[in-house]
C-alpha cells in the first residue's frame, strides 16, 4: 500500500464499443496501476507514486461473455443462432457464470486499486452492488441482494424474483477489473438464450420493464450521473 490513499476517480465515457477494444483498454489500465504499485516498493515512503482510478461507462453492441469459471453449457444459442440473432460470444476472465451485454445497458467498469479504499474483495462487491440498490431507488425500485448470488434483485424470495444489474470482476495484486451491467433499455430477449449467470430459476427485468417506459437518451444520461454519485458516495470518492 501507497503512504496516501488516492479517492479520486477519473471517469472515461467510452460510449458504444465492441466487447474486445473495451477489455483490452481496461487491461491496460490495469496493467499500468500493478506496474506502478509494483514500482512503488522499491521506492521510500516520501518516493511513493499515488496509484490512479478509473470509472469508465460503456455500452456494448450484443455480446454474451463467460467468465473463467462458466459452464458453456449456460449458453444455449449456437453459431447459426449467434448470427441471426447478430451476436457474439466471447469467453472473459471475470469471475462469474454467462451473462448478456447490448444496446440499452449501462455497463460500469471500475478500475480501482482497493489499497486506496479496502483491500476487501467481499465489500467492493457488497459495495457496487450498494451503488446501484441507491440508483434505482431514485425510481421507486426496492434492490435487493440475493444470498449466495452476485449482483441486485428484485423480489427477492418470490416466484417472481428477478436481476436488473449484473456484477462480475477480475483482481490482481488488489486492482479491479469488469465490473457491472444496470439493464435499461435493454432487450430482455437476448437473456432467452443463455440460462443467465447460471441460475435457472430466476428471471432478469430493466428499469424499462418496471417501470413500463422507454428511457430517452437524456433520461439514460440521468441513469449515469445517478451511479457516478452513489458511487463517489458509497466509495467515499470523488471524481476529477
Amino acid at each position: 500500500m501507497t503512504s496516501t490513499q488516492n479517492r479520486t476517480l477519473q471517469f472515461q465515457e467510452l460510449g458504444l464499443m465492441d466487447y474486445e477494444p473495451a477489455f483490452e483498454f481496461q487491461e491496460k489500465l490495469m496493467k499500468e496501476i500493478i506496474d506502478l504499485k509494483l514500482a512503488n516498493r522499491n521506492r521510500t515512503d516520501d518516493e511513493q507514486v499515488e496509484t490512479p482510478n478509473y470509472l469508465l461507462f460503456v455500452e456494448h453492441p450484443h455480446v454474451y461473455t463467460i467468465g473463467k469459471s462458466g459452464d458453456e453449457h449456460n449458453m444455449l444459442a449456437n453459431a447459426r443462432k449467434l448470427e441471426e440473432i447478430n451476436a457474439t460470444y466471447v469467453k472473459t476472465n471475470r469471475g462469474g457464470d454467462i451473462t448478456y451485454h447490448g444496446f440499452g445497458q449501462i455497463v460500469g467498469y471500475p478500475i480501482l486499486d482497493l489499497d486506496n479504499f479496502k483491500s476487501d474483495i467481499h465489500l467492493y462487491m457488497r459495495n457496487l452492488e450498494e451503488v446501484i440498490i441507491r440508483t434505482i431507488a431514485e425510481y421507486g425500485l426496492k434492490g435487493e441482494r440475493s444470498e449466495g448470488e452476485t449482483g441486485v434483485w428484485l423480489d427477492v424470495g418470490k416466484p417472481y424474483a428477478r436481476k436488473i444489474c449484473a456484477m462480475g470482476v477480475k483482481t490482481s495484486k488488489w486492482v479491479t477489473m469488469h465490473g457491472l451491467a444496470l439493464n435499461v433499455n435493454t432487450d430482455l430477449r437476448y437473456f432467452e438464450y443463455i440460462i443467465a449467470c447460471g441460475i435457472k430459476d430466476k428471471g432478469v427485468t430493466s428499469l424499462q420493464r418496471e417501470l413500463e417506459r422507454e428511457f430517452s437518451e437524456e433520461e439514460m444520461a440521468e441513469v449515469k450521473e445517478k451511479i457516478k454519485k452513489h458511487f463517489c458516495d458509497v466509495f467515499e470518492a470523488q471524481i476529477v
